[in-house]
């Protein structure tokens, strides 16, 4: 109940503090390229519910529904602002929306797309489907896109046994200087 209480409290805080910024990435994104702003992906949630996870689009519209790092060429599909978006983290701000709505904490492992089975399958072998997935998480300050999907379940299953109020501090405090650095972003 506590976690719940500071993820509402920090996701409407900053969700105040962010909202001039998104209405000019929103307005931006508009701009350069056809298409909403918003991009809703279908992703796996606690106890493998599907939910609708909001995102600045960086992505075409023609762009194939898979996750970047399986596609040929991704870099063709990337919006004028996607790059940019991506390496700053800026397209994760929509997010804290379901934060607020609790289909998202601000730290948990990080929610798989629709179709990845594999880590889906490992996740839910070491029940770590019973998390609810976060903004940010261990696996995300400790590899991020650089990961197997093997690495990425391991260190989700970590986080599962050690969860405490302390180590998401210690999470959301990383995870502030890797996006600064943009560390472990390939896409």
């Amino acid at each position: 109940m506590i976690k719940r209480i500071f993820d509402f409290s920090a996701a409407l805080i900053l969700l105040i503090i962010a909202a001039l910024p998104m209405m000019i990435i929103a307005f931006a994104i508009r701009l350069t390229s056809r298409g909403p702003s918003l991009h809703f992906s279908k992703r796996i949630g606690r106890n493998n519910i599907i939910f609708q996870m909001p995102k600045f689009r960086t992505m075409r519209l023609d762009a194939p529904d898979l996750p970047t790092h399986l596609m040929e060429n991704a870099e063709k599909y990337m919006t004028p602002l996607g790059n940019i978006l991506r390496k700053t983290s800026l397209d994760e701000l929509p997010q804290l929306w379901s934060v607020l709505k609790g289909d998202m904490s601000l730290v948990g492992p990080r929610p798989a797309l629709h179709n990845q089975d594999d880590l889906v399958a490992l996740r839910t072998e070491k029940n770590i489907h019973t998390l609810v997935p976060g903004v940010t998480g261990w696996a995300q300050i400790n590899g991020r896109d650089e990961l197997s999907i093997p690495d990425k379940a391991t260190l989700d299953e970590y986080y599962l046994k050690n969860q405490s109020f302390w180590l998401d501090v210690a999470i959301l405090w990383r995870t502030v200087f890797k996006v600064a650095k943009k560390e472990g972003v390939a896409h």
